[in-house]
């Protein structure tokens, strides 16, 4: 072999070592995403109060919410451990990365601290970062009770109805039931679970509870926890379960609308409106003046109701007779007594008074005319007595 090639060969291992080590040097391409999961940066390890820290992510969901919080206790207790009032919310690049200033504030339980960042919607996705608040109390981490390893084994559902109260407004209410395993060596004893609500896009509320019972190394149990919003809740919830520092599970909840309480307004809007107005009207109605009533024709006055005329008595209707018949209920009067002739008169007395010319409808004689009860027959006769006639026949004897 030539001296040229064995140069060669001899160099080749330090070539290829040369080019890793360039490759090496060179910048990842921009939108990488970490192979451990997504990670935080801060511009600063330690800071005071007043100050702020510039805080760098990589590797999220893009277009996710998160949240960054500085808490005491390596967060151990959750966020109530944390400054949460000086927290701030930032929103994920399309690469999955972000860039926020967070003010620096002391956290309600003393150092080691942390830096928190977990995401808001969808799936749940969390980091840290060591950070020394300046100036802030220090104290040794709390010994855990239980080396107990809680895992989730079956799917969380939530239980229960709505009932009428609900949809009146009422608080809606569920039951959180889950099923949950103990890994660990030792029995967990009454343990002490964080139940959260979240609406939408917002961070959830945590409220502890209590299950009372133990969970034997690699034992199972069935967890209920009670679960309630606020009054007039509705829309699209999110219920989570958290025991420490890790969330076990999260269950969506759609809670309707309360229809009763729109019914009601509406109601409302339309019986007030009309009862007011009614009583503005009969005020009105009272407190004009009054124009005296005019009556016309017909027993209508001309301003008003209408008024009546007072009823008069009825007397009592008389049964109508046929002239010349008397009623089969009237009794007969009594004949006439024969009244003697008179004298003949002188011849101007014996011409017969001039009776006054009898209507259409009267009878000829007065002896047709029916005696009535309430007068005597006496009164058909003419007041002055008749002349004397002297045409009386005469009788045998008699001169």
């Amino acid at each position: 072999m030539s001296r040229k090639t064995g140069w060669v060969a001899a160099s080749a291992p330090a070539l290829v070592l040369a080019l890793g080590l360039c490759l090496a040097l060179l910048p990842a391409p921009r939108g990488a995403v970490a192979a451990d999961g997504p990670q935080i940066r801060l511009s600063d390890r330690e800071a005071g109060k007043g100050g702020s820290i510039t805080v760098t992510g990589a590797g999220w969901r893009p277009r996710a919410l998160l949240t960054l919080l500085i808490c005491g206790q390596n967060m151990i207790g959750g966020t109530n451990s944390c400054a949460n009032a000086e927290g701030r919310a930032v929103t994920t690049n399309a690469e999955g990365g972000f860039t926020r200033k967070l003010p620096v504030a002391e956290p309600p339980r003393p150092c080691p601290c942390v830096v928190h960042a977990a995401t808001v919607t969808g799936e749940h996705t969390e980091a840290q970062a060591e950070f020394v608040v300046a100036g802030h109390e220090s104290a040794p981490l709390p010994q855990e009770a239980g080396a107990g390893r809680v895992s989730v084994l079956s799917m969380p559902s939530l239980e229960g109805s709505d009932n009428i109260l609900t949809w009146f407004g009422a608080p809606p209410a569920r039951r959180l039931v889950v099923t949950l395993g103990n890994g660990g060596p030792v029995p967990v004893k009454n343990p002490v679970f964080q139940v959260g609500t979240a609406h939408g896009v917002f961070a959830p509320e945590w409220e502890e509870r209590q299950w009372r019972g133990t969970i034997a190394p690699g034992g199972r149990a069935r967890i209920e926890l009670d679960v309630q919003l606020d009054a007039g809740a509705h829309g699209d919830h999110l219920v989570s379960l958290k025991y420490g520092n890790k969330v076990l599970a999260e269950q969506p909840w759609g809670v309707g609308r309360p229809w009763g309480v729109t019914l009601f307004w509406i109601l409302l809007c339309l019986v007030v409106p009309a009862a007011v107005f009614r009583i503005g009207m009969a005020v009105v109605d009272r407190a004009r003046p009054r124009a005296p009533a005019v009556r016309v024709r017909g027993g209508r006055p001309a301003h008003g109701r209408p008024r009546r005329s007072p009823r008069l008595p009825r007397l009592p209707r008389l049964p109508r007779l046929p002239w010349g018949d008397p009623p089969a209920s009237v009794p007969d009067a009594p004949a006439p007594a024969p009244v003697p002739e008179p004298a003949q008169a002188p011849a101007q007395a014996q011409a017969p008074a001039q009776a006054p010319e009898p209507g259409p409808g009267a009878r000829e004689t007065a002896s047709s005319v029916p005696a009535l009860p309430w007068f005597s027959p006496d009164t058909l006769q003419t007041s002055a007595p008749s002349a004397p006639n002297d045409n009386r026949p005469t009788t045998k004897g008699n001169p």
